[in-house]
């Protein structure tokens, strides 16, 4: 298990599923961009309550940045190709609202009138 940090974009909507023990559990797909422009697939699982709520809230490719528990994978696409993905139980969630509230704490100002787009601080 590795303990990171991922930036990207949602693919796909979050999705709610319920465990074979009646606890429910979201999950999702978050696109990344590795340093040399290739884009790596996140399979994501959130059992905590706020990072549930917070990735039923967004839309596909919103962004959004998890920290958590990775586990490397690999996968084949459909022309044979082994592609590397990731899999993470994640713990932390930040969004553009997230950082727009932020932004209107500290400057004072409400968090529509800030005046900056809320995906250039991820």
């Amino acid at each position: 298990m590795i303990d990171g940090l991922v930036g990207g974009r949602l693919y796909g909507e979050a999705q709610i599923r319920t465990g074979q023990n009646g606890k429910r559990f979201v999950t999702c797909k978050v696109r990344a961009t590795t340093g040399d422009g290739d884009t790596l697939f996140v399979n994501v699982i959130a059992f905590d309550d706020d990072v549930q709520t917070g990735l039923l809230a967004l839309s596909d490719a919103d962004s959004v940045a998890l920290s958590g528990a990775l586990t490397p994978k690999v996968w084949t696409d459909k022309n044979g190709l082994v592609k590397p993905a990731l899999d993470m139980v994640a713990h932390g969630l930040l969004t553009a609202y997230d950082v727009r509230r932020k932004r209107s704490v500290m400057t004072g100002q409400p968090a529509e009138q800030d005046g900056g787009d809320p995906d250039e601080a991820l």
